[in-house]
This record gives structure tokens, sequence and C-alpha cells, in this order.
């Protein structure tokens, strides 16, 4: 957390989260090749802001500026187990923790095996309930290419809503895409959570 006025760094130690099928964990250097081969896949990274990895070398990378982000407080980045069988589906992140404006950025990606079965959903949850609880937002903010309907989904379900479009705000491989933006408010999660059918559970 950067504090605007005393210009102080304040880590934010990363969590671990369970929920009903799955534990939310901080990454460590075991996990290099499980994430090099989630962020090296080109049809898990088909709409994704960055092409896929090339080298191991930014595994590593990926690892140091987790480590960085609980160190500056800049946010939390999980990796993500399925209990059933201890194995690596995917990531979730909070980013851009603003502690002035009591805001964040939400983020995930998740192996081709995983999708579809509400796995994204419940990892995002268990994160948002962990931050609104921790951190007093107000509000997360998030990003879905917009010809990603399955992700934007996942958001909906969450309670974001849809705030806008940024034309052509990413070009990957020369490829220009747009971006919808999708907002949560506390309030709007606090509403939600009232619902026991949709309520976040942490184990």
């Amino acid at each position: 957390m950067i504090d605007g006025a005393a210009n102080s760094v304040v880590s934010l130690p990363t969590p671990t989260l369970r929920t009903a099928r799955l534990r939310l964990r901080p990454f460590t250097e075991a996990d290099t090749d499980a994430i090099f081969a989630l962020q090296s896949n080109p049809r898990v990274l088909r709409y994704w802001d960055a092409p896929p990895w090339k080298e191991r070398g930014q595994a590593a990378r990926f690892i140091a500026r987790c480590n960085q982000m609980e160190q500056e407080g800049s946010g939390a980045r999980l990796a993500i187990e399925r209990t059933a069988d201890d194995r690596f589906i995917g990531w979730c992140s909070l980013m851009n923790w603003d502690a002035v404006y009591r805001s964040a950025m939400l983020g995930y990606c998740f192996d081709g095996s995983a999708w579809g079965q509400g796995f994204a959903t419940e990892a995002a949850g268990a994160l948002l309930q962990w931050a609104f609880n921790t951190l007093d937002l107000n509000r997360v903010q998030s990003e879905a290419d917009t010809r990603n309907a399955a992700s934007g989904r996942v958001l909906e379900k969450l309670g974001f809503l849809r705030e806008g479009t940024l034309r052509e705000n990413c070009i990957v491989d020369g490829e220009a895409s747009d971006s919808w933006v999708y907002g949560l408010l506390r309030r709007e999660w606090e509403q939600l959570q009232s619902h026991q059918t949709t309520k976040v559970k942490l184990l």
C-alpha cells in the first residue's frame, strides 16, 4: 500500500483461501513449470492482452512479481489448486490496490481443462470476499475482451456491471481488440452475498 501523505510502503501478506473445491495460495518456485505451461498455451491466451510466453524465464519473472506485489502492498496473486487432486488449474489476482480511492483490479486465468465448471466464479468470489473484508474496498474493476463472452458471464455472476467499452485498447501480434469494462461496488457485493444461493463461503 502506498500512502499518499506519508509515502510509505506496507507489505500485504498473500492469503491462503479455501472453498468447497479449491485452494488458493501464494505462488512458489515449484509452480514454475505449471505457470509456464498455462501462459504459453495459445488457446488459453486467445483473448489475453499479451502473446503466449515463449521462454521459461517469463515464469520465473511472473513469480518474482507476485512476491514484489506482496512486499510493496499493491495486491495479491494466488495460485489455484483443485482440492480433489491438488492439480494447478490457474490463478487469480487483485492488483493496483489504492488505499486512498479504496479500489483494485481483478484478474484471472484458467487452464482449458477447468473451463465451464464454475471454478473461475468460485475462485474469484473467494478472493473478492477476502478483499472486501480485509482491504476496506469500495470498488473493484475488471476487464474482458469483448469476444470472450465466457469471462463476461463470470464477472456478471459475481455481481459486476458492464460499464463501457474500451475501443481497440489492446494490440497483440498486430491484432487490435476491444475490451469491456466491469465494475463492482461494495454495496452491490454485500447485497449479492445476502442471498444464500449466491453467497461465497470460505472454509
